[in-house]
Formats: C-alpha cells, sequence, structure tokens
C-alpha cells in the first residue's frame, strides 16, 4: 500500500506506524508458515506408529495444529479471548496426536511453547517447564513406545523447548521495544505537527493583529482627511495615509508568508518605526528611544515582539492620549495614560497577552502586566542580563 492511499484526516505519522505494524503482521504469518516445515517430524513419527484409520486420523490432526497455530494471536494486546480458547485446542490437538505419533508429536510442545512465551512472556516459564519435563519423561514412561530416557533426551524435543523459549523471550523482548519506539516517534511527530499549528496560530494573531489595527487606524484616518471640503493639503495627506495602508497590506501578506515558514524577521528598530507611524495615524503622542544599542543583542527580537503587542494593545483598547517606551539592555517597559489593562474594562486578556507570556518564558523572563495609578497601564517585561562574554 503506497502513501497515496491514505485516509483523510489520519497523520502520516501514525499512517506510517499502522502500515508498519500491518506489514509487521504478514511478516510474521509468512514466518510462522515456514516454521511449520518442522512438522515433517510428526508427519514421519505418523508414518511409523500409525497404521490405516489412525495414520489418517493423525494427518487430520497435525493439519488442524497447522491451521489453529496460524490463526491464533500471539501479540499480547490482540484479542486475549481468542487466545486461550484456541491455545486450548492446540493443547487437546497435541495431546490427541501422542498415541498416533508416539513422541515425536513432542514437536508440537515446540510450537505450544512459541505460543505461550511470545504471548506471557516470562511468565510462561512454569509452562515452558512443563512442556520440557512431559517431553523428556512421558516417552519413557508408556512401555509400549519402547522409548528409553536416554533416547528421549537424545531426541532434542526436551532441549529444544528451553533453548526456543528463551530465543523466542528475546525476540519478543526487541519487537515489543521497537513497537514502543515507532508509538512514542509517531506521538513525538504528532505533537511537533500541534507545536507547529499553535507556533503558526500565535505568529499570525501577532503578525496581523498589529498590522490590520495599524491598516485600520490608517484608513480612518484617511477617510477623514479625505472627507468633502477639506484642503488641498489635508486630501494630499489622505493619498499619503492610503498609499501607506497599501504598503502595510502587502507587509502584512508578506509576514503570513513568512510566519507560515517559520521565518520571522522582527526587529526591535523596525516596531519602533512603525510604532511611531501607528500612534502617529491614533492621534497618540508617543515617547519612544531613537536608538536601540543599549539593549542586548540576544533580547532585541523578542523586544520588538513586545513593542508590537504594547502598541497595538494601546491603539486598539486603551483611549489613551499618550505612552511611553523605556529600554535597558535587558528590559523593555511600556506605559499609557489610557482606562487600563490593555483591554477594556470587564473583559479577559487577549491571546496576544497569552503568547507573549510565552515567549517570554521561553527566553527564561517574566511578563509584568498591571494599572497604573490614577490611570493607565504599565507592561513591562524583564530577562535574565546575558553574562560576560567569554
Amino acid at each position: 500500500m503506497n502513501a497515496d492511499a491514505r485516509p483523510p484526516g489520519l497523520s502520516p505519522a501514525y499512517w506510517n506506524a499502522s502500515q508498519s505494524q500491518w506489514a509487521a503482521g504478514w511478516r510474521l504469518l509468512v514466518t510462522r508458515g515456514v516454521a511449520l516445515a518442522y512438522l515433517l517430524y510428526v508427519v514421519g513419527g505418523i508414518r511409523q506408529d500409525a497404521r490405516g484409520a489412525a495414520a489418517v486420523l493423525g494427518y487430520v490432526v497435525l493439519a488442524a495444529f497447522a491451521v489453529t497455530w496460524l490463526v491464533i494471536p500471539v501479540p499480547a494486546v490482540a484479542a486475549p479471548r481468542r487466545f486461550w480458547p484456541l491455545f486450548a485446542v492446540l493443547v487437546a490437538l497435541l495431546v490427541l496426536e501422542l498415541p498416533l505419533a508416539h513422541a515425536s508429536a513432542f514437536v508440537l510442545a515446540v510450537f505450544l511453547t512459541i505460543t505461550i512465551v511470545a504471548r506471557l512472556g516470562a511468565r510462561s516459564a512454569p509452562v515452558v517447564v512443563v512442556l520440557a519435563l512431559a517431553s523428556l519423561l512421558v516417552p519413557p514412561a508408556i512401555p509400549a513406545w519402547h522409548v528409553s530416557l536416554g533416547a528421549a533426551f537424545g531426541d532434542v524435543t526436551p532441549v529444544a523447548i528451553p533453548v526456543v523459549a528463551l530465543g523466542i523471550f528475546a525476540v519478543v523482548r526487541v519487537l515489543r521495544g521497537n513497537s514502543a519506539l515507532a508509538e512514542a516517534r509517531a506521538e513525538l511527530a504528532s505533537l511537533a505537527a500541534e507545536n507547529e499549528r499553535f507556533r503558526i496560530a500565535r505568529d499570525l494573531h501577532d503578525l496581523l493583529g498589529h498590522s490590520l489595527t495599524t491598516i485600520t487606524v490608517k484608513a480612518g484616518l484617511a477617510a477623514r482627511l479625505g472627507a468633502p471640503g477639506q484642503d488641498r493639503a489635508r486630501q494630499e495627506q489622505a493619498l499619503q495615509e492610503i498609499a501607506e495602508v497599501e504598503t502595510l497590506a502587502r507587509q502584512a501578506l508578506a509576514d503570513v508568508r513568512a510566519a507560515v515558514a517559520n521565518y520571522r524577521d522582527v526587529t526591535l528598530a523596525g516596531e519602533l518605526a512603525t510604532g511611531r507611524q501607528l500612534l502617529r495615524a491614533a492621534g497618540i503622542a508617543g515617547d519612544l528611544p531613537r536608538a536601540v544599542d543599549m539593549v542586548d543583542p540576544a533580547h532585541q527580537e523578542l523586544f520588538g515582539w513586545v513593542v508590537r503587542e504594547g502598541l497595538t494593545n494601546i491603539v486598539r483598547h486603551a483611549h489613551a492620549s499618550s505612552c511611553a517606551i523605556r529600554l535597558t539592555a535587558s528590559g523593555v517597559e511600556i506605559t499609557d495614560d489610557g482606562v487600563g489593562g490593555g483591554a477594556l474594562p470587564g473583559t479577559r486578556p487577549g491571546h496576544g497577552l497569552a503568547g507573549l507570556r510565552e515567549r517570554v518564558a521561553a527566553a527564561g523572563g517574566v511578563v509584568d502586566a498591571g494599572p497604573l495609578q490614577p490611570r493607565g497601564w504599565r507592561l513591562q517585561v524583564r530577562l535574565a542580563p546575558a553574562g560576560p562574554a567569554r
């Protein structure tokens, strides 16, 4: 089956894991079919020790054992209600084969060993011991079979049973470890995809929220400046604002594409320059720093996000007349004289502030947001200062 057959809505990781399990199931079935070649020893025993109808019955029992062994569910998590009835059938067929194939019938005990060890692992040890002892002690105990204890031991089956048990136990441990690893990888792939979707959603909120707010404010300003009856200077200013709206719209589109591609060129200097235009268009007096040299270069991109989110909230919700931004080597503070909260009174903080907290926490810093007295709001981000260069 190829990747094009993947059902819609199923993640590639889980689809690949399911396909691997499907292929492993077929390989297991083929391997079990090849192992049935060892039943030729039982065929030889039937030919030697049974005649007529007894021989026919021996072959029928052997065929029934082979079919049952192929269909019995081996993995520990597969169809537990089917396993034990089918295992009981295998045991019954082994007992039924004993008078027909004599000691050779204990080859079937090897197949029982494979089945029970694959199912129960180390818990199957008592069953393995019973099967090994039975294959060693039962043939000498039946005089009509004419098998001595030494011959029974030399028949290899009493030794083969524990050896096969140890081999199957080791193989099962490896297979289960590989299965757990495949499931863990599928889960990690799913979590990575979920985190990527969350990142894109957060970035789109931050990018579009700021850009669309700026576009809305500038478009409103252009509408007022270009209203009928305004002088030529105001109309020219309106045309300039519309041109800037077009530029911002194009930049927003580029930002969206960049966010989806996991490349975000956000700089502190660029956000301060854009913020001045935004505040001017909104009629808010802004006291913004002209230089960013005092900020640690490792923090400038994060502080750019802080400035973007803070100014966007001020223009959207604060109804402020002025705001100020203060920068230090490892901190940024944004204050305004509006209604406070970066949102209207009585409303919850938006997704932008939550996303900002996550960004700052990932950088090892803290966000402090709260009202000022008698009015206003402060958004402050503090990071651990960078250590001295070595």
